[in-house]
């Protein structure tokens, strides 16, 4: 969990920055330095870290500062990190410290320089000499060969390690160099010199280490003022009876209380009665990591004063294979801890451990234990902690624990036991901790755990069970509250419940452990399956195949602060819709490899205290703006193996990154997943920002408008579209003819209906061209026409190669698309080139009332005057009379212009034509 003022950053500096990257605050990050040959960290490199109390950077290919090839410091490389505590710069390649490397660090406790290839002590003193608070230095497996220096160690330094250097001896400057030193390690290497002891003060000393030295122990006590009980006299092949005795009566001269005596390490193969009779009062012999094959009842290897003050003994990683029975005699009253761990101990004999009548910690655990006496452990009535796991029993009988009545933790784990004796835990009703092991209890069978009272911890990790019962636990259900149940066998294949819920008594129940589970996982996490677990704080699901959780698994969960399902994925996909729903105190969620492919607000959207989510190895490509707003309290993000895409969907990711103040693992690791070698931190958003949507809306927008329209129009209004055209041609050839010096070859261009054609021949033709004087040339449809010619090109020439136009009009006519269009074109020069050439002629009596549908013809009657062919024949003589004088109005004066000649003025046309209109009326 990351917590303002600790930075732990594993493998995260070598990102590939590129140059210029601009950071929250506009500037530009300083590049880290890097060289073929060496490795450095550049001056003023945590200059803005001022509040940074803890630096554990590790396992950094170029920029860590431990486990990294590092090989020089700057002067100015710790420059703003006043209140570092703890610097790790262990594994790395530093050959040589700058004087002022740690000036800055004026609150430094702790500093780890080993393993690297430190040659002179004086320049490592003379880099930490001012540091007024430094308590421990290890400067372990370096290449030291001497102690000498100018300046003193610290007066704070009580902890100092120099194990596996090159020392020869205790040779620094003066003897008081180390006088405030209370822990010197100096085990593993050279010194052979035992007068150099003597010019040295160490009666401060409380441990003394020099285990892996050519060195006789017994030489150091004689020459130096090191108090003998501070020694550690492990390594030192002290091996022989001999040598313990006289190291006994060595220690017994001791005016001070023998604290420990520590032999570890000295190939010792027996321990003789009495062998260490001669010893002052112990309270810690600590015999591991020798040759031992027995111990006897330990009793017989110590003295009377010894055995009243002895508390605790280990004898762990020797040779034991048993433990033998005790008979009655003296007990060590005072013994309290007994440790036989990493033996070979196939048996234990019934009382094996009456001498220690008020034994409170027993550990028999990581042995080869197949047979444990019955009575092994009887007369143990103080024990309250016993480790018998990770051994081969395979029995365990009702009366085994008969006397262990204060027994408060039992762990039996990783043992072969398939029984367990009715009644077996009835005896230890103040037992706490237990961990029954491999056994399969069975899980209906509440008497399993009778008279476990106070039982609050239970670890059935790695049985066999393949399904959880409520009524296993009802003697622990008022009691029980942590509850190990991984790498069992417990598999739903169904939503469908196939019983109460397992959990459903357990109120007082905050942490359950139900990961692994063999050999297919849990698959199904059926309804209410969590029902009863209110207080539940913390919850282990990973490392299962989930395919699918009911919505409403987790809703009695309110009290959850943590829940894992990292590892889970197994075709699930993204989680129902509200299943976090009242999860509202959740403080830390794994989902890593669970599956997900989105990021709902569904599902995260009431998890407002979130402060720890891991998302990695997931299959997201857009991480959901939304919830990342909603998620006010998360301080810890992990993205990692996400195929996040460089995509416009992903430029609020780019920025909340780059300003966020959630620490994002990794952030500057992420690439895209386009095909692009890019980082989702720096991708070009330049492109996001244009409105690409609103030009394409303008450009296909109208397109797709037009061809919806087209149909309709075309239906609608073809006709009108195609007289449009054709008065557009008129227009355009009229243009074409301005310029040119025109001829008139017809003084009028007759329009006409078909069904008035036996009149025009009839009446008009014969009383214009021959019927008088003078005579007129007219221009007819089927005599004057040119063939060929498109049929308006034709009546566009006719009209514009006549002087007048004479629309003979009839019902028939006004519902006639080419004698309007004619009529439309004639009205064109009428209106737009002020000539009068339109000449209406009436065949018969139309009211206002039909004329008002037509409106063109309306338009003109509106700007004309017009005669009416009359039934009576009187009148006829007055009608030609009326229209030979209409046509006669342009030609009564001659012009001659290019062989033309013109009968009269233009400007007399209208007030005849005027005229004959009153006469008509």
């Amino acid at each position: 969990m990351w917590e303002p003022g600790v930075l732990q950053v594993h493998a995260a500096l070598s990102w590939p920055r590129p140059p210029g990257r601009r950071g929250t605050a506009g500037q530009t990050p300083p590049a880290p330095h890097a060289s073929t040959t060496h490795h450095r960290l550049a001056p003023r490199a945590f200059a803005r870290l001022p509040a940074l109390a803890e630096l554990s950077l590790t396992h950094n290919g170029l920029l860590n500062l431990s486990c990294n090839a590092l090989q020089g410091l700057s002067a100015g490389t710790f420059l703003g990190l006043r209140n570092l505590s703890l610097l790790l710069l262990h594994n790395n390649r530093l050959h040589t410290l700058h004087p002022d490397t740690f000036a800055p660090l004026q609150n430094l406790l702790e500093l780890e320089l080993q393993f690297n290839d430190l040659g002179s002590f004086g320049d490592v003193a003379e880099s930490f000499w001012m540091l007024p608070k430094m308590e421990r230095l290890n400067l372990c497996n370096n290449n030291l060969t001497s102690l000498r220096s100018e300046r003193s160690l610290p007066a704070s330094l009580t902890e100092l390690s120099l194990c596996n250097n090159s020392l020869s001896g205790l040779d620094g400057d003066g003897p008081r160099f180390l006088q405030n030193v209370k822990w010197l390690d100096l085990s593993y290497n050279n010194i052979s010199d035992v007068s150099s002891f003597a010019r040295v003060e160490l009666r401060n000393l409380t441990n003394l280490k020099l285990v892996g030295n050519n060195i006789d122990v017994f030489q150091v006590v004689n020459v130096s003022d090191a108090w003998t009980h501070n020694l550690d006299y492990s390594g030192l092949r002290l091996n022989r009876y001999s040598q313990l005795v006289d190291l006994c009566r060595l220690l017994g001269k001791s005016m001070r209380p023998m604290r420990s005596l520590s032999l570890r390490s000295n190939n010792i193969r027996n321990v003789s009665h009495n062998a260490f009779s001669a010893c002052p009062p112990l309270l810690l012999l600590d015999l591991s990591r020798n040759r031992l094959k027995s111990v006897g009842c330990v009793r017989e290897m110590l003295n009377a004063s010894t055995q009243g003050q002895l508390k605790a003994l280990v004898v762990e990683h020797n040779l034991l294979n048993g433990l033998r029975s005790c008979s009655q005699g003296q007990v060590l009253t005072q013994l309290r801890f007994v440790s036989f761990r990493f033996n070979r101990i196939l048996s234990v004999r019934g009382w094996a451990f009456r001498y220690a009548p008020n034994l409170d910690r027993l550990h028999l655990n990581i042995n080869s234990v197949a047979y444990l006496d019955r009575r092994a452990l009887w007369g143990l009535q103080a024990l309250t902690e016993l480790r018998l796991d990770n051994n081969l029993l395979t029995d365990i009988y009702e009366d085994t624990f008969r006397d262990l009545v204060n027994l408060r933790t039992l762990n039996l784990r990783n043992n072969h036991v398939s029984v367990l004796f009715p009644g077996v835990f009835t005896k230890l009703g103040n037992l706490s901790i237990l961990g029954p092991g491999r056994e399969q209890p069975p899980p209906a069978d509440q008497h399993v755990l009778q008279g476990l009272q106070n039982l609050s911890n239970l670890y059935l990790d790695g049985t066999v069970i393949e399904r959880i019962s409520h009524v296993f636990f009802t003697p622990v259900q008022n009691t029980l509250q942590v509850l190990d149940l991984m790498g069992n066998r417990i598999h739903y294949i169904s939503m469908k419940p196939d019983g109460p819920p397992p959990f459903m008594n357990l109120h007082k129940l905050y942490d359950l452990k139900l990961l692994a589970q063999q050999p297919y996982g849990l698959g199904i996490i059926p309804p209410r399956f969590f029902k009863g677990l209110t207080s539940l704080r913390d919850l282990y699901l990973s490392e299962n195949k989930i395919l699918s959780v009911a919505p409403d698994a987790f809703d009695d969960l309110g009290q959850l602060r943590r829940l894992n399902m990292a590892d889970s994925s197994n075709g699930m996909g993204d989680l129902p819709p509200g299943i976090f729903k009242n999860l509202r105190n959740l403080v830390s969620l794994d989902l890593e490899n669970a599956g997900l492919r989105t990021l709902t607000l569904k599902v995260f959207g009431n998890l407002t205290k979130l402060r720890n989510l891991q998302l990695g190895k997931n299959e997201l490509q857009t991480a959901n703006s939304s919830v990342m707003e909603r998620l006010v309290g998360l301080r810890y993000l992990d993205l990692r193996k996400c195929p996040l895409t460089c995509t416009c969907d992903n430029v609020w990711l780019q920025e909340w990154l780059n300003n966020s103040q959630v620490h994002v693992v990794y952030m500057y690791n992420y690439s895209c997943h386009s095909g692009e070698r890019s980082f989702v931190y720096s991708f070009d958003t330049n492109v996001c920002y244009e409105d690409v949507g609103l030009y394409l809306f303008a450009c296909t927008f109208p397109a797709l408008l037009l061809q919806m329209l087209l149909p309709f129009l075309y239906h609608r209004t073809y006709w009108q579209l195609k007289y449009r055209f054709y008065v557009l041609r008129a227009w355009l050839g009229d243009r074409w003819r301005r310029g040119k010096a025109e001829s008139c070859r017809f003084d009028a261009f007759v329009s006409y209906n078909s069904c008035d054609e036996r009149w025009v021949l009839e009446q008009l033709v014969p009383n214009l061209e021959a019927g008088g004087s003078p005579a007129f040339r007219l221009c007819l449809h089927h005599r004057d026409f040119q063939p060929g010619k498109y049929i308006i090109d034709n009546i566009v020439e006719s009209i514009h190669n006549s002087r007048h136009t004479i629309c003979v009009i009839s019902r028939s006519y006004l519902r006639s698309e080419w004698c309007s269009m004619e009529i439309q074109l004639a009205s064109y020069r009428l209106f737009d080139e002020l000539k009068d050439v339109l000449v209406p002629v009436f065949l018969e009596e139309i009211p206002e009332r039909e004329l008002s549908a037509y409106y063109r013809m309306r338009k003109v009657m509106l700007k004309k005057t017009y005669v009416t062919w009359p039934p009576e024949t009187q009148a006829q003589q007055l009608f030609w009379a009326k229209l030979r004088m209409a046509l006669a109005a342009g030609t009564t004066e001659e012009e001659e212009d290019g062989g033309r000649t013109t009968h009269g003025s233009e400007k007399d046309s209208k007030p005849v034509l005027e005229s004959v209109g009153k006469i008509a009326s």
